[in-house]
């Protein structure tokens, strides 16, 4: 049976989009221990951790796509949760381990696969991974930096888990940044 990564709690930062955002920086899903990898988005470019480290700059991307995304629509997620719910009062619920994604850098000198993992309790929205999409697309031209999002870490700190309409006015937000 495949060991489940350990995440980060939510007190130390917050989903919004394909993002975790904290104070400590921008990662792709969720940040996982070692030695797990981890991509970190920094102003620099995107930087892979763990066992085979690997580092970009913007300027070096054709393109950043992270695919086998979990999207369902609200009423998929509802009732998502509340299955999960009747389960956990009949006792029958077992955690699951995040959903994995695949990241892949696209490069002049070619292309480089990660996994990654999945920071949504159950699923994002279709419209929360498109702007998230959009604003990778951003940082790829130049018109946007991660910054932005460690910008609004620093002044909002949420309290609770986001929903998803709020994780999508936060994306609007940093998108009409850009």
């Amino acid at each position: 049976m495949e060991e489940t990564p350990l995440l980060h709690p939510a007190e130390d930062g917050a989903t919004v989009g394909l993002f975790w955002v904290s104070a400590d920086g921008v990662y792709v899903g969720a940040p996982a221990t070692a030695p797990v990898p981890n991509v970190v988005l920094t102003a620099a470019g995107p930087r892979v951790t763990g066992p085979h480290p690997r580092e970009w700059t913007w300027s070096d991307l054709v393109g950043l796509e992270i695919t086998e995304v979990p999207a369902r629509s609200a009423p998929q997620r509802w009732a998502t949760h509340a299955a999960s719910f009747v389960a956990a009062a009949l006792d029958a619920w077992v955690p699951s381990s995040p959903t994995e994604m695949t990241l892949s850098v696209i490069a002049s000198d070619g292309t480089y696969r990660t996994p990654v993992y999945s920071s949504a309790a159950v699923a994002y929205s279709p419209r929360e991974v498109a702007l998230s999409h959009r604003l990778i697309s951003h940082f790829i031209q130049g018109a946007a930096t991660p910054a932005v999002l460690t910008e609004w870490w620093e002044q909002t700190r949420p309290t609770k888990v986001l929903r998803s309409r709020e994780r999508e006015a936060a994306l609007e937000l940093w998108l009409a940044r850009a």
